[in-house]
């Protein structure tokens, strides 16, 4: 508390900046609030165009991982700035380095390709039916936004996306390293 905080400081001879702890203190709050009224969603730091290139690879990226281990790979967490994405998957063992360029290799074939990313409306019962990937499903709300990218990907999903996988870039996984007990963690840029 900023009152212990002072008495304290004066014990050792110190002074409290009292002006630059309310101002720090408010732009916390506003901060909390934005979060707790869901302005940060699906790990992102935010909506800016940089996060959404980055949301959308790690789409694909979570497809090229199944495709190559199976649909038991399933994702565990995400958290994404504009700078980088980590992406954290279940699965068995640590990468290989050829298990990693091949990762690489199947997102930029896919982002060299200029997939259409299509988003539709839909209950999320049905979305479900249709095989969309989704995580803490009873999170959602009763109709949900579906992203589809071509025959690549189709998920559940609230953050923001590219029109297409073209203007992506060149992807590269930066580190592969555990996690937890049976989840690995990628983090990786856009180029």
């Amino acid at each position: 508390p900023l009152e212990l905080t002072k008495e304290l400081a004066t014990e050792k001879g110190y002074e409290v900046d009292t002006v630059g702890f309310e101002e720090a203190n408010k732009a916390h709050q506003e901060l909390s609030r934005s979060a707790s009224a869901g302005a940060f969603k699906g790990g992102l730091a935010d909506s800016s165009y940089e996060n959404a290139k980055l949301h959308t690879a790690t789409h694909i990226m979570l497809a090229g991982l199944k495709k190559m281990f199976g649909e038991q790979v399933e994702q565990r967490g995400s958290n994404i700035t504009p700078e980088r994405l980590r992406f954290d998957f279940a699965c068995d063992h640590k990468l290989s380095p050829e298990e990693i360029a091949q990762t690489e290799a199947l997102v930029n074939e896919w982002i060299k390709a200029d997939i259409k990313v299509a988003r539709e409306e839909m209950a999320k019962e049905e979305a479900v039916k249709q095989g969309a990937e989704h995580q803490f499903i009873e999170r959602y709300p009763d109709v949900v936004s579906v992203y589809t990218i071509g025959d690549v990907s189709k998920e559940i999903c609230t953050g923001p996306h590219v029109e297409n996988t073209g203007v992506l870039g060149q992807f590269k996984i930066k580190k592969e390293e555990a996690s937890s007990s049976g989840v690995r963690r990628i983090k990786a840029i856009l180029a």
